[in-house]
């Protein structure tokens, strides 16, 4: 199909004179003509069906071009004839086709990018060229892999063993609660096969439904699971990661937020990628995870390397305007004896005492207690700092002279400004 294809939009631009020279499509030519939306050139294409039907879309009775779609067709076909791919060979940071000094914005580039990795190895150590359909110049394949499989095999599994299946679970009232479908499927599934493959039969079902999703993919260190392709192994990895990024964000509620681990050996280049994909304004967190301790065999080069103790969660949320964390607390078991100041208004202003003494006052420490001999299970204690948990304070630097701008300007008539008897500045905000 892709060749056919080829053939025949070659010959149909050869009937326009300014696209020729030499008997050669002038590949610049058709490129410039085609971002800047010629007439004659959208009138020509028009002409073939088959090619009418590749590059235009019908919007409501509207034919649209897709530009980008015919860009990338000339691209793949002239200007890189020996490829099958748009990008170069190299690895390296691009912005709009320019390189990374002509631009602000940035985005990752490599060999296959435009490409859907099939990933069909299936034991761990099974090494195999690897087969890449072209998005563009391969709709058809693409299509055909990434349509919704059926699932067979299926088992249920709970405390008493394995039962036979006759349907999934759906209970309404969970979904509702969820906020989803009241159809939707609420078994929890485990699936075994190309994950790839997977992601993309569950879209029919959980597209815009997944409120949270955690990847631990292959580190791509040489000596983990990703043994694909040795001539591009990191060009591989990064499009094996780019295919599942893109229809994992497809699966994310408004509100989802999605966590990916890797460790160095491929964490900036995968920051980069995310960025790109769920976008930089996105990005959460690069939450650290320790995952081994400096000792045994790592030791061995201690003098030439820094030893990893670490890996990498990567948190992008889909839209984080609308994400909400919900912040799980444990309890202390002694009072944080940071907490030491007391904040009382009285006619003169705002004024500070020492948190110990207003315990004493209240008889909850004795006149010889600090604040070390606290017992934070006392009952009488736990009704006094949560009645006046406003007015208990702890002493911290704060150097950031904007906030302090815009609370002098928008709360003013509620700000108070102490000095202690060692110059210290606190200013309270009184609700």
């Amino acid at each position: 199909m892709k060749m056919e294809m080829f053939e025949s939009l070659k010959n149909l631009l050869e009937k326009d004179e300014r696209l020729v020279s030499d008997g050669k499509l002038l590949k610049n030519k058709i490129v410039e003509l085609g971002l800047k939306l010629d007439k004659e050139l959208i009138k020509l294409l028009l002409t073939d069906e088959k090619i009418k039907g590749f590059f235009f879309k019908d919007i409501d009775g509207v034919l649209v071009f897709d530009k980008e779609k015919f860009i990338k067709f000339i691209d793949n076909k002239e200007f890189l004839p020996d490829s099958y791919t748009t990008f170069k060979n190299k690895i390296k940071l691009a912005a709009d086709r320019n390189y990374i000094a002509e631009s602000k914005e940035v985005v990752l580039v490599w060999p296959y990018k435009d490409c859907i990795l099939e990933g069909g190895q299936e034991e761990p150590d099974e090494k195999r060229m690897e087969i890449f359909y072209n998005e563009i110049l391969a709709p058809d394949e693409i299509d055909r892999l990434l349509d919704p499989k059926v699932f067979t095999n299926f088992k249920r599994i709970d405390k008493n063993g394995e039962h036979e299946v006759k349907d999934f679970r759906r209970d309404k009232e969970l979904n509702r609660k969820r906020g989803l479908p009241e159809d939707t499927i609420t078994d929890n599934l485990i699936i075994k096969g190309n994950n790839l493959l997977v992601l993309h039969s569950l879209k029919k079902q959980f597209a815009g439904k997944v409120k949270l999703i955690y990847i631990d993919p292959p580190y791509n260190t040489g000596n983990d699971d990703f043994k694909y392709n040795d001539n591009f192994n990191h060009s591989t990895w990064l499009t094996f990661m780019k295919n599942r990024l893109e229809v994992a964000k497809e699966l994310l509620k408004e509100d989802g937020v999605i966590f990916v681990q890797c460790d160095n050996n491929e964490q900036a280049y995968l920051k980069v990628l995310m960025d790109e994909i769920f976008k930089r304004e996105n990005f959460i967190s690069d939450i650290a995870v320790r995952s081994s301790t400096p000792s045994g065999t790592k030791t061995a080069h201690k003098e030439k390397t820094i030893i990893k103790q670490r890996d990498s969660i990567l948190v992008f949320a889909k839209n984080k305007t609308n994400v909400e964390f919900k912040p799980q607390y444990s309890k202390l078991q002694e009072w944080d004896t940071h907490y030491s100041i007391w904040i009382q208004k009285t006619s003169e202003g705002v004024k500070l005492f020492k948190l110990v003494d207003k315990l004493k006052e209240e008889n909850i420490l004795s006149k010889d207690q600090s604040l070390q001999d606290i017992n934070i299970n006392d009952k009488k204690f736990k009704n006094f700092y949560l009645k006046n948990a406003d007015k208990i304070a702890r002493w911290t630097s704060h150097k950031n002279k904007e906030i302090i701008k815009i609370c002098l300007r928008e709360y003013k008539d509620k700000l108070y400004i102490t000095k202690d008897n060692e110059g210290r500045e606190t200013i309270y905000l009184n609700k």
